[in-house]
Parts: structure tokens; C-alpha cells; sequence
């Protein structure tokens, strides 16, 4: 199936590992250009030369996106690179921020990384996907923006960014640009908290898939990384403000939207 979005120029947020690089290697095998942002510059150097280098018009681009002004100095990056017609926001987790009594810095802090970034770089990306009429920006939430599954502070602020995924979704759809977010569920990824686990936890992990994961096991992130690339696609005209849970059947709300 062709996607349609070759010679597309995508950016992707926490790119170096994990769901980011599954997300980008996926849009790159369709054909899209790839500004892949992580801290860490081997990691989005090492993507950049897995899905074709330089010389195919990938960039690598290392930057905190935390930091107070780091997103204007992405633009400040972007601007030779061209129009973005895709944006993914990967960027997001707990922070390790546990307590559901944590500081009013702490839960700012989760804010900025789980929505505060996202919605700051869609201030400088959406006028002009809506002028050109075309444009498809993914944020990746959570299984836990639908239900009380992790610690109190990521869960806001998943609800957060998924409520406004919906909410600015029917702003701008009539402007030709569709933004949607995808609920992933538990996902096995190299050094990430399931592959600790299993070295260090087994049983834990044996419980949880056995009564947590009706399909048995974790996601793999180019599960994750293949829907994305859909709804990043002309193929999804019509998922205007649309919320996709990919948990292999962890979740245990009714309803995505």
C-alpha cells in the first residue's frame, strides 16, 4: 500500500531509541525526509545513517527540547531543511516522578515534557501546514491518558495532551491538516523499563503478561511505528482528531475516539 508521502519532509521528536526510531524508520521506508531531534547525537546519527544518511536528506539534529527556548532554536536549525508537512511528538514519560504529592516543580516538569513541548512547536508548525493546506501532526500518548494506569502526574498529562489532540484536531481540519495521537500500551524496547525488567524481575513480567496482556506479550515498537506512519499518510484524510489505542489488548477502557 502506498502511503503517499514520499518526498514528505517529516519531523520526529525523541528519535534516538525506542518508539522514535521505530516511528521514523517507518515514515523513512515510505519515502519521507527525516529531521529526527534526540539529546543524544550517536543516537540520531546512528538512525539517520540506518535509513539512508545524509545524502538521501535525512538530518540529525541533537537538542534538549526541555530547556526554556530550546523549541525556537529547533526552528532556528529547521530553517534550511524546508517545510515540514509531518510532525510526531515522541518526546514524554514520567520523568521517575512517582508521588502523587510531588512539588509544583515536579509536576511542571512533567507537564513540559509530556505537553507543554508539543503544543509550543505546533504554535510554530500549524500556520503553515494550514496555509499549504496539508499536514499531519501524531502525538504519541498514552494507554494511560484513558485510564488510571501509572503514577498520577504522567496520567494527567497524557489526558492532557490527548484531550487537546481532539480538541485542536477540529480547529484545524478544515484547513487540509489532520492531528491525532496514539495510545501505545506496553511496549518491549532495548534498555527501556520491560527489558530491565525481564533481567531483573522475570516473574513480575510473567504476571503482567499473563494477566495484563491478552494478546501475551509486549508491542514491538515498529508496531508502533508502522500506525503512525498511516496516520501521518494521505491515506488518513478522515481521522480528524483521532485518538488510536496499539496496547494488544491492555487497556481497559471502551472507547478510543
Amino acid at each position: 500500500m502506498d502511503l503517499n508521502i514520499k518526498g514528505r519532509k517529516a519531523l520526529v521528536t525523541g528519535a534516538g531509541r525506542g518508539l522514535g526510531r521505530a516511528i521514523a524508520t517507518s515514515l523513512a521506508r515510505e519515502g519521507a525526509i527525516i529531521a529526527a531531534v534526540a539529546r543524544t547525537q550517536a543516537d540520531v546519527e546512528n538512525l539517520v545513517e540506518s535509513i539512508g544518511g545524509t545524502k538521501a536528506g535525512h538530518r540529525a539534529l541533537a537538542l534538549d527540547l526541555m530547556p526554556e527556548g530550546a523549541p525556537a532554536q529547533l526552528m532556528d536549525r529547521l530553517q534550511d531543511f524546508g517545510d515540514l508537512d509531518i510532525v510526531v511528538h515522541n518526546v514524554g514519560g514520567t520523568l521517575d516522578i512517582s508521588d502523587p504529592f510531588c512539588s509544583t516543580d515536579q509536576w511542571r516538569a512533567v507537564y513540559r515534557f509530556n505537553f507543554e513541548i508539543a503544543v509550543e512547536l505546533n504554535g510554530y508548525f500549524l500556520p503553515g501546514m494550514r496555509q499549504r493546506k496539508w499536514g499531519r501532526v501524531c502525538h504519541v500518548s498514552s494507554i494511560s491518558a484513558m485510564e488510571n494506569h501509572g503514577p498520577v502526574p504522567y496520567c494527567a498529562m497524557k489526558a492532557a495532551l490527548t484531550a487537546y489532540t481532539r480538541s485542536m484536531g477540529g480547529v484545524v481540519a478544515p484547513d487540509g491538516v489532520v492531528l491525532t495521537a496514539v495510545l501505545p500500551g506496553a511496549v518491549f524496547t532495548e534498555k527501556g523499563y520491560w527489558d530491565i525488567a525481564s533481567h531483573e524481575r522475570p516473574e513480575h513480567v510473567k504476571k503482567y503478561l499473563t494477566e495484563r496482556q491478552r494478546i501475551g506479550r509486549f508491542g514491538r515498537p515498529e508496531e508502533i511505528g508502522n500506525c503512525v506512519a498511516y496516520l501521518c499518510s494521505d491515506l488518513a484524510s478522515f481521522n480528524t482528531g483521532s485518538i488510536v489505542p496499539i496496547d494488544g489488548g491492555q487497556g481497559r477502557g471502551y472507547f478510543g475516539q
